[in-house]
């Protein structure tokens, strides 16, 4: 679900004869899933979450999950490491994601434990292909804003 709050522009398709910048409807992408909590239990735990997307941090996602009352667990890494999970094991370090069937996985792993999640891989695609309409891919650079990273690493 997209929020339209921002007027931003962003540089059209590469290549095309109407090369110059047109408005943004949204500066932001966000879907709610669930995902199955994966462990020891035959019977996997359903947690809620949210795929987010913000063109102000154009490398990025972030998945928040319902860790029950008013807490969130978040995480962040990169859009390219989600895109090409979708069809390929991907992810060093912390956080991998890779396809099984029509489910996605979705490896977690910090100083507190390790979590793998699954989660159909169709509302991933399509959360993807929404954030590439925003900003395509490798166009990201051209959306950050270095004053506004400068002021904020000087503040």
């Amino acid at each position: 679900i997209g929020d339209p709050t921002s007027s931003r522009a962003s540089p059209a398709a590469p290549g095309r004869p109407e090369d110059r910048w047109s408005p943004v409807q949204t500066d932001r992408v966000v879907s709610e899933l669930e995902f199955a909590l994966v462990g020891a239990d035959p019977d996997p735990i359903v947690v809620a979450a949210h795929l987010r997307y913000d063109v102000h941090d154009p490398f990025a996602v972030c998945v928040s999950f319902d860790a029950g009352a008013a807490d969130r667990i978040e995480w962040t890494f990169a859009r390219e490491l989600l895109e090409r999970g979708l069809w390929q094991p991907a992810g060093e370090g912390d956080v991998h994601v890779s396809p099984k069937g029509a489910r996605l996985v979705l490896s977690l792993c910090s100083p507190s434990g390790r979590a793998i999640l699954e989660t159909s891989r169709g509302p991933v695609a399509e959360f993807v292909t929404r954030t590439q309409r925003l900003v395509p891919a490798g166009h990201e650079a051209a959306f950050i804003d270095l004053d506004r990273e400068l002021a904020a690493l000087l503040s």
